[in-house]
């Protein structure tokens, strides 16, 4: 049978039992798709690089191990570890880095935004300050759904498949992070605009 044809499990088992070229194979079959990835969330090519390779060494380990149990959806868990450790990128940055992640965001593209003078743009200032601290007080699904979907610009099937779960349970935590957002801002006494 053409390599291109043996299904990912297949390949995975044989690795498991010691056949190591079948691993070279499902890197192959993947990694444009997975490099990819990686480069759009953190634009920088020796980043990417690093990430990669520890996604790889993290499949390796677990297989290794023996402890992969997922038969059928390789790529998916593959692109799990890929996003965990992203998530792990950013958390290691310190708090301006961090603040930069959401720079694609802009409340005020949903709630309008009038010509500013000084005074309002500082306001705005503290609007977008506010509204990233309250996004971290969201439930963790909640908040990374959120944040994928708002600031990475990302489609709920990409949340999806990133996630291991269904279109729906996706769009459910956004629905339930924007309330629970809005409870937040409500109880915190947000104002989102200049007065």
């Amino acid at each position: 049978m053409p390599l291109h044809k043996i299904s990912d499990s297949v390949l995975v088992s044989r690795y498991i039992k010691g056949e190591e070229a079948n691993l070279e194979i499902l890197i192959h079959r993947y990694q444009h798709r997975i490099y990819s990835f990686i480069y759009s969330k953190v634009q920088n090519k020796d980043i990417t690089e690093d990430i990669f390779q520890d996604t790889f060494i993290k499949v390796i380990n677990t297989l290794k191990k023996g402890t992969y149990r997922e038969e059928g959806k390789f790529f998916q868990w593959v692109m799990r570890i890929a996003h965990n450790l992203i998530i792990d990128h950013f958390r290691k940055l310190n708090k301006k880095a961090t603040i930069d992640t959401f720079e694609n965001f802009d409340i005020f593209d949903i709630i309008g935004d009038d010509t500013l003078n000084v005074e309002n743009k500082l306001v705005k200032e503290q609007v977008y300050q506010d509204v990233r601290n309250l996004i971290e007080e969201l439930p963790g699904d909640q908040r990374e759904v959120l944040i994928m979907r708002i600031y990475k610009d990302m489609s709920f099937k990409e949340i999806a498949d990133i996630t291991d779960v269904s279109i729906n349970t996706a769009l459910g935590r956004m629905r339930y992070a924007l309330i629970n957002l809005r409870k937040l801002i409500e109880k915190h006494q947000i104002v989102l605009h200049a007065q």
